[in-house]
């Protein structure tokens, strides 16, 4: 029974030191509570290892009545550890409120990278669909300013013909008439 109950005692120590880590003032007010109750339950059963030391009988026995405390000192060592898994169940769901928080900021803040990034790809896409479309502007105006450097050669050809025969012409019109 006695190591049933130091067995349990370890095992609520190391819940409360693997728990310890964790920082809020909610979780920081209930790992003082289970303290408390852990403290209380340490002096309730050194009060219990004393009761059944005790022996006020007759010849140095126990009595029915010293029976009956180190009973009642148990019962409420085990009241004292009902409470104490009840304050290590809050704990532990102060604890999973944690986790999930954190688990919903990571998801959160994973989402938001996803959109930053498809936000950048758009744009990176965006860009290159703009540079291309003004590399193409650029060819057609290249394209279409040569395109009237030639017209503006050919007229300027045309012209030089023209003025050309127009001069025949008119020696030919001097010279018959």
């Amino acid at each position: 029974m006695i190591k049933k109950i130091a067995f349990s005692f370890l095992i609520i120590s190391s819940i409360i030191a693997q728990v310890s880590a964790q920082d809020t003032s909610a979780y920081e007010i209930q790992r003082l509570k289970i303290n408390t109750l852990l403290a209380e339950r340490s002096a309730k059963f050194g009060q219990y290892d004393e009761s059944l030391n005790t022996k006020t009988g007759i010849f140095g026995f126990q009595t029915k009545r010293d029976i009956r405390n180190s009973n009642e000192i148990l019962r409420q060592i085990a009241l004292n550890d009902n409470d104490i898994f009840k304050e290590l169940k809050i704990l532990l769901d102060y604890k999973d409120l944690q986790v999930e928080q954190v688990k919903t900021t990571v998801n959160t803040n994973s989402e938001s990278i996803q959109n930053y990034r498809r936000s950048i790809k758009n744009l990176q896409d965006q860009n290159e669909s703009l540079t291309n479309s003004a590399n193409k502007a650029d060819n057609s105006r290249d394209i279409a300013y040569f395109f009237i450097a030639l017209l503006l050669i050919g007229c300027a050809v045309l012209a030089y013909f023209l003025n050309l025969k127009n001069k025949q012409l008119k020696n030919y019109e001097k010279a018959t008439i």
